[in-house]
């Protein structure tokens, strides 16, 4: 089983050593793990004039070529998981292949968007919270948007989060191999 090792690791300045450290834990469940910088067969991104764009087209190769795709929704840069993460989950969950997420935190979203506003997220008349512009906050009690929990469960895929330190929410293998161990075990 090919596993897309979707997350925003790659801007880590260990990346290549976490990569090795994910792809032994595959390893030992019978998969392969391929990291988004892992070199693809792709002519399209050969040609690309900016780097950018052939970074992106390498990327959607490996996610084509890939049995299954677990994601590292654990929050960067602020309350959510990183955009390009969940691109990639909702693309693999398009293609209909199987998908799973996990994360270094079990705070729920709604905690981590109001810590993260401070004092602009402000309690409405009815309860629920809202930004400085007025804007709800989602509050269904799930890990992060409910797109990304939802896609998740459609697909029967886990979501597998943990308690971690902040010093070792990067590096933390933990909730990583509980996915993949439940992601295989359904293949």
């Amino acid at each position: 089983m090919l596993i897309y090792l979707a997350g925003p690791e790659v801007f880590l300045p260990d990346a290549d050593a976490l990569a090795q450290a994910k792809r032994a834990v595959c390893a030992r469940h019978g998969a392969t793990g391929i990291f988004p910088t892992d070199p693809v067969d792709c002519p399209e991104a050969d040609h690309a004039e900016e780097a950018w764009l052939a970074i992106y087209l390498r990327n959607e190769a490996h996610i084509r070529r890939a049995d299954a795709l677990i994601a590292n929704l654990t929050p960067f840069r602020g309350p959510s998981a990183d955009p390009g993460t969940v691109y990639e989950l909702g693309f693999m969950r398009a293609l209909g292949r199987p998908v799973a997420g996990y994360s270094n935190t079990d705070t729920p979203f709604t905690e981590r968007t109001r810590a993260f506003l401070g004092p602009a997220a402000r309690p409405r008349p009815d309860g629920e919270w809202e930004d400085a512009e007025g804007l709800h906050l989602e509050a269904f009690g799930l890990h992060d948007n409910l797109m990304i929990d939802g896609g998740l469960r459609a697909a029967g895929g886990p979501l597998v989060t943990r308690p971690v330190a902040a010093a070792s929410r990067w590096h933390d293998l933990s909730a990583f191999e509980a996915a993949l161990a439940a992601l295989v075990k359904s293949a």
